[in-house]
């Protein structure tokens, strides 16, 4: 089918007080098993490539986002392309010709009226194209010139009131919040702060975001859907299925060297992982 618009997924989740997946890949096999994962469990899915993965592509984005794009329309349930954590002006610009829906900006590592003007300017420029834009404000802080607490820092947390004047300001269509989950965390450990979540969803009047996922337990994330998190971003739990799998399949078997032999387990095991992830987050 045609690929979905990021912001048609996140806007219809949000009406049913559910969460669309959203999940970073990195290689060809990341795209199919994200993709062969939500069709197990007929749900719509989110394609997102981060500045980092393009960096790993030698600087590229167009031949993942290729990919990508060839998988999605060759799938049985909606899927949406996502420009994640954009920080280089240049490649913003690239989204929409790359086939992408929708783009995260991220400039929530300058101190707040920086952070507030560089995503105002990005805002402008998306909607211009027709993209859907997502932000990222972590801690209260950088007014007085000193940069922001990361947003997935411990201790970080948005504010609302901050926030509710970020979003009218810079024009986002959908923020991240810190509300205590980590980016690139191993173990799935994370308590989230529920009464924060509560106040910013009653603050705000655009979808939440929720970063840092994988290190989330599976009640904790459920509880962030009902609380008002209408997309939710998962990264490191897929490379932990592929690694884990392709390290058991190698120990098994030293003398393997076909790779299609070890990363078809890998996928397998990804794909187990994006089924389990939106069940979750459709229970």
């Amino acid at each position: 089918m045609p690929l979905a618009a990021t912001g048609d997924l996140v806007t219809a989740a949000a009406g049913a007080r559910t969460a669309v997946a959203a999940f970073n890949i990195i290689t060809l096999e990341h795209v199919e098993a994200v993709i062969a994962g939500a069709e197990s469990v007929a749900a719509p899915v989110v394609l997102q490539v981060s500045e980092n993965a393009v960096k790993f592509r030698y600087g590229r984005l167009l031949p993942l986002a290729r990919a990508a794009a060839a998988a999605a329309e060759r799938a049985s349930v909606p899927v949406a392309l996502h420009l994640d954590h954009v920080q280089s002006d240049d490649l913003l610009r690239q989204a929409s010709a790359a086939g992408f829906s929708s783009v995260m900006y991220d400039a929530a590592r300058l101190p707040y009226e920086e952070n507030l003007a560089a995503t105002r300017a990005a805002a402008d420029w998306a909607h211009a194209q027709g993209l859907w834009i997502e932000a990222e404000l972590g801690a209260v802080g950088g007014k007085s010139g000193e940069p922001p607490l990361d947003a997935h820092a411990p201790g970080a947390r948005t504010d609302p009131a901050e926030a509710r004047a970020f979003v009218a300001d810079s024009g986002v269509d959908a923020l991240a919040v810190a509300i205590g989950s980590s980016h690139a965390m191993t173990t799935r450990t994370a308590a989230l702060d529920h009464d924060r979540l509560k106040r910013l969803a009653a603050a705000l009047g655009v979808p939440l975001v929720l970063h840092g996922s994988s290190g989330v337990p599976g009640d904790e994330l459920a509880a962030a859907v009902a609380g008002g998190i209408a997309k939710v971003n998962v990264g490191t739990a897929l490379n932990i299925a592929m690694t884990g799998a392709i390290r058991e399949f190698l120990a098994a078997h030293p003398e393997a060297v076909d790779s299609r032999k070890y990363l078809s387990v890998g996928r397998e095991a990804m794909a187990g992982t994006v089924a389990r992830l939106i069940r979750v987050l459709n229970a």
